[in-house]
Parts: structure tokens; sequence; C-alpha cells
């Protein structure tokens, strides 16, 4: 994993849960703090700069989220840079914890560790004594049978008799420690119920996950919500500028604006080696640059026989990524209209060699707009001006990796092709919705 390439994929093997239920009773909606910062680890310590804040309506009982009646809105908001932050309290009394918010895997995980006295931690962590609400799973739970493969490796039995779990993603990062049930606690009268979180005692990255795909161990699935939206501001390349963006569980207010196209399933005898059937796979059908539409065949944007070619929403990878084939038309188009300016030799993370060490708005303006072409004419649009990602030392690259490169054929629309745009992730009725926005503006 590179400090600037964050990019989480799994291939869990088990069926989606079932996401509908009735909303009633009392509304209330709360705000708290979405972060965006670099992966490295010396950001650690800013992950909880931004004070918690929570909006509710008044109300006189007890409430329990998500009740399976109550209509609710989560509004948060985001500094964006590189991957998406979202500081959770959890635990009772509740203790604020960096999750990357990630729609590519299902498992939520936080730091756990046991504070010694007076020693800090080596990282923001959640300190299990310290909660009222927490409990660990026993081996002898259903989650921590060995037939059951929702995690990289099976789980199984440490020398507590508590379920341990290993998690490992396609980048190499991985997480590892102890299965546990514990409540996302907003305020006294607001939380959810005790959820499987894993809680990580040995990993690669000094933050937690808020697993948010269609798995039945995801935060969405667990607490039951039918819908989730965020819109990502474009980025800054100021030093200490910070652009807000906007996160929403449940109803959001922007979405009949919306344009969606369906989410695509698969059923259980669908399964294939390639195939990550939790994830949010959609049906792109061309890319065009600079007016251009590129040769490609749409059957590159669709699982294959083996799996490979899917076509995925990912919150949690920063660049895009698009199988060989695609990648090299796109690669050859960059070339045609820029290739002597190109940096020779230089290949960013090991997937992407589309990078220039000149003027990075005169090389976009000669690229030209970028279009993602859905059915249903839904488009999204990568102006010229937000081609090109900084990288590392005044070197701009293509936004664009080489998936086959990183040995997963598959594509993924990152978080970087998705700013300036809402995107809805309506679990319900089982499709994707954009909509452009100005999304610095949009947060308060």
């Amino acid at each position: 994993m590179t400090p600037t390439l964050f990019f989480i994929f799994f291939f869990p093997l088990l069926s989606s849960a079932n996401h509908s239920f009735q909303l009633n009773h009392t509304s209330f909606s709360l705000s708290f703090p979405l972060t965006s910062l670099p992966l490295s680890t010396n950001t650690a310590s800013n992950m909880l700069r931004d004070s918690l804040i929570v909006y509710s309506n008044r109300t006189t009982n007890t409430t329990r989220l998500p009740s399976p009646s109550s209509p609710y809105n989560y509004r948060l908001t985001f500094n964006y840079s590189m991957a998406l932050i979202v500081n959770l309290p959890i635990g009772t009394p509740p203790q604020v914890q960096p999750m990357v918010l990630d729609t590519g895997s299902q498992l939520s995980w936080i730091q756990c560790h046991r504070k010694p006295p007076k020693v800090p931690p080596p990282t923001v962590s959640f300190d299990p004594s310290r909660s009222s609400t927490f409990s660990n799973l026993p081996c002898t739970h259903p989650v921590c049978k060995p037939r059951i493969p929702d995690f990289t490796l099976p789980t199984s039995c440490d020398q507590n008799r508590l379920c341990h779990y290993s998690y490992f993603y396609a980048d190499g990062t991985y997480a590892e420690g102890n299965l546990v049930r514990e409540k996302f606690t907003f305020s006294r009268s607001l939380f959810t119920p005790p959820l499987i979180l894993g809680c990580a005692t040995e990993s690669t990255d000094p933050r937690g996950i808020l697993g948010m795909n269609r798995g039945r161990l995801s935060f969405a699935s667990q607490s039951k919500i039918t819908k989730f939206s965020y819109c990502v501001p474009t980025r800054e390349t100021r030093p200490g500028s910070t652009p807000t963006g906007s996160f929403y569980l449940g109803h959001n207010p922007n979405s009949l604006r919306f344009r969606f196209i369906p989410m695509l399933t698969f059923a259980q005898s669908q399964r294939m080696p390639n195939l990550d059937p939790l994830a949010y796979t959609v049906a792109l059908q061309g890319i065009r640059i600079g007016g251009r539409k590129l040769n490609i065949s749409p059957a590159v944007f669709h699982a294959d026989a083996g799996g490979s070619g899917q076509t995925m929403v990912d919150s949690g990878s920063e660049f895009t990524y698009l199988v060989g084939e695609a990648y090299d038309k796109v690669r050859a188009e960059v070339v045609r209209s820029v290739g002597p300016r190109m940096k020779k030799d230089y290949v960013y993370g090991g997937v992407a060699d589309m990078c220039f060490d000149g003027n990075a708005i005169e090389i976009g303006r000669l690229i030209g707009d970028m279009v993602f072409e859905f059915e249903k004419g839904v488009e999204i649009v990568i102006p010229k001006e937000r081609v090109l990602a900084s990288v590392e030392g005044g070197v701009h690259c293509v936004g664009i990796g080489n998936s086959d490169k990183l040995g997963a054929a598959s594509n993924i629309i990152g978080n970087f092709h998705q700013q300036n745009l809402w995107v809805e992730f309506d679990l319900a009725n089982r499709r994707v919705g954009f909509g452009a926005a100005d999304c610095s503006r949009l947060a308060p």
C-alpha cells in the first residue's frame, strides 16, 4: 500500500442481506464530521480535530438507531483529500473513532487497544474497558464458524475462546483481532443496536474501516439502512486547505434530481472466482476523451465467465482502475494528445503510467474532458481541469490505474472520479444514482 493509493478490494462469498424495512415513529436528524485525509501514518493525530455535532428532534423517549420504523436522516460533513474518513462515536460513553468510508468492503473494524495507565496509545484507538456496552463474540457464535466465508481467512478461536478474525485487502493491507459487539452511540437517546465489528489489535493502517458494501456484516446491512449518499468536493492543492463535502445515511433531500441506473446483482449460481457479488456493480458502457468515443467493447466493462471485468463504484479506492484492454485504449488516446510530454519510464504505484512533469492545467486542456458513459444516457463527466491528479514531487497523473497489474482484473470507479458528484446507493430499489453538484458549497 502506498501513501497515496488507497485501494480496498475483497471478494466475499455470501449473498447480500435483506435491506428492506418500514419506517415510522419519531423523526430526527444528526450531523457529525466525515474527514478525508491522506492515508500516511503522520496524519493520524489530525483525524479528530472536528468536533461532534448532533442535531435531533425533540423527543421524550429513548430512540434506538435504527428503529425498524423510524424515518431518519443522518447528515455528515467531511474534508476531502484522498480517502473519506468518518469520525464515529462508538461505545458507551462514546469514543470518537476515525474510520475509512468504504463501499468496497464488508466488515467494519476499529483500532482496539486497552490503554496502559498514563501511556497514550500509538494511534487513535478504542478502549474496550471504558465502554459499558462492549462485548466479545465467543467462538460458539454462528458468525465464528469456519464454514461461513465472510473473511479472507477462516475465523478461529484464540486462547481465551474468543472469535479471532483476519481480513486482507488486495493492496496488501490487513487487520486482525477479535470480533466484538458494540453500539454506535450518537447521544443518550440515539444509538444503534449492538453491531458486529472487528476489534483490531494488529493492522497496517492507523484507522478503522466503515464497511458499506452489500454484505450481511456491513454497517449498512446491520443498521438496516435502505440508502446512503455522499458528495465529494473538488480537491484543493493549497497547503492546509480542507474542502468539505456531505454524506447522508438515509434520505437525501437532493435525490429528486439524481439520475439512476440499475445495480447489477448476481445469483448464488453465478458466483465466479473473480467476482465480488457484494460490490455496487454497474453497467459501464463506454469512455469518451476530448469528445472522442474510444473503441472499447462494452463487454470489457461486464463480468465475463470467470467474473473478470466487473465494474464497481468504490469510495475506498482513490483512483479509478480499468482492466488492461480498456486502460490501453485510454492510454493510447492520451499518448495521441500529449505523448511527447509524458514522463518517461515513470509508473506511479506500479499501476499508473500516464504521468507528467509539466503544467497540469495546460496538459489537461490538451487531453480534454473525460466521460464515463452508462445506460439510460447517464454520464460521469470529469472536466479537463480535473483529469490529472497530483501524486508526488510535482508529478501529475491521469487518475486511472491498470487493474491487471494489481491482479484484480476489475473496473473500479474511485473517489477521484466522483468529485462534484452526488453518488447515492439505493439498496431497497437496487440502483445507483448520480447528480452533479458543487459539493463544497453544499456542506454547512
